[in-house]
């Protein structure tokens, strides 16, 4: 099969079009004949070599990629449904890929364990359907660490970003009260997703969290890793969730909540549950740019320049791929 990939560590331009095995479903497992992937941080980072130990073990080339959506082509015979599911060939279906090396999702086709995959989210194109699981998930995650029980207020930093934005959503359906950092363009979006305040980020961020909430807020969720800046607003005792590693201790008896949605891969409760608030609309899934697979190397480009409200996703026709000339 066709995938994009990587053989050596670099910026956008090492990624090309490769060829490997083509997989095949084992016990417990589904292939999908993908039609769309997102393109994610993650993946820049194990383009550009950050996560270069994770990978210490694997032999090139190396195959980004966490979330896909397309068609059921093979499953193994021992899939039974699950609650509220079941999964067949011909089926249009979204998951999440914990890949490791040569198994992202920019190929043709993925193997991944049923427990990992659900049916597309009804009404959704397949480049809508790529653009938000593994973020949707992420947040997921963030929102069951910290446990806050209702009324509890929560500053999301970061919240017009894709993590951020379904944060917000996610926090404010369960009663949260809700302050988004973000730039003062993203006020309307936020205000659409029932964010209570948001305030602008920039220098004043810590000044005008506390002059909203003077006790401390509850929780933060860090998407854009503020860090030891958004700390001082969390009240003693208050908790914050990181995405990437944080050295220093916040102190005043603060919980520190390290994320990492791959420990969720397998949770087809959580996954199945994500689908259908998309399919309800509670939460908005958005595709900043769909481009061909063989683009790659401008998608990575694209969401290293940042600025984008939503996810760039590749596209895969139900064709062989070409060259990347």
């Amino acid at each position: 099969m066709k995938a994009i990939g990587l053989s050596s560590y670099g910026g956008p331009q090492v990624l090309h079009v490769v060829d490997l095995p083509e997989p095949h479903a084992g016990p417990g497992q589904v292939r999908v004949q993908v039609r769309a992937a997102g393109v994610n941080p993650a993946d820049v980072m194990l383009r550009d070599g950050s996560l270069t130990d994770w990978y210490r073990d694997v032999e090139p080339p190396f195959i980004p990629g966490m979330d896909v959506a397309g068609t059921i082509d093979e499953i193994a015979d021992d899939v039974r449904p699950m609650e509220g599911e079941s999964l067949s060939l011909g089926t249009d279906v979204i998951g999440i890929v914990d890949n490791h090396g040569r198994h992202g999702g920019y190929s043709e086709y993925v193997v991944l364990p049923a427990e990992s995959v659900t049916r597309k989210p009804a009404g959704t194109t397949f480049p809508q359907a790529a653009s938000f699981l593994m973020n949707a998930l992420t947040a997921r995650c963030a929102l069951d660490a910290l446990g806050l029980a209702p009324g509890s207020t929560l500053v999301v930093t970061g919240a017009a970003g894709a993590v951020g934005g379904f944060t917000v959503q996610l926090a404010a359906s369960e009663g949260l009260h809700v302050i988004a950092v973000a730039s003062q363009s993203d006020e309307e979006l936020l205000r659409s997703y029932d964010a209570e305040a948001v305030v602008p980020r920039g220098d004043r961020v810590l000044q005008q969290i506390v002059d909203l909430a003077p006790a401390g807020v509850d929780a933060v969720v860090d998407t854009a890793m503020l860090h030891d800046r958004i700390a001082p607003a969390v009240r003693d005792e208050g908790q914050i969730a990181v995405f990437r590693f944080w050295a220093s201790a916040p102190g005043r008896g603060i919980t520190v909540h390290p994320v990492n949605v791959r420990t969720r891969a397998t949770d087809h409760a959580a996954i199945a549950g994500l689908r259908e608030q998309i399919q309800s609309g509670l939460l908005t899934p958005r595709v900043a740019a769909a481009l061909p697979a063989d683009q790659a190397a401008k998608a990575h480009s694209m969401v290293e320049e940042g600025g984008l409200r939503g996810r760039v996703v590749l596209t895969f026709p139900p064709t062989t791929l070409g060259s990347t000339g």
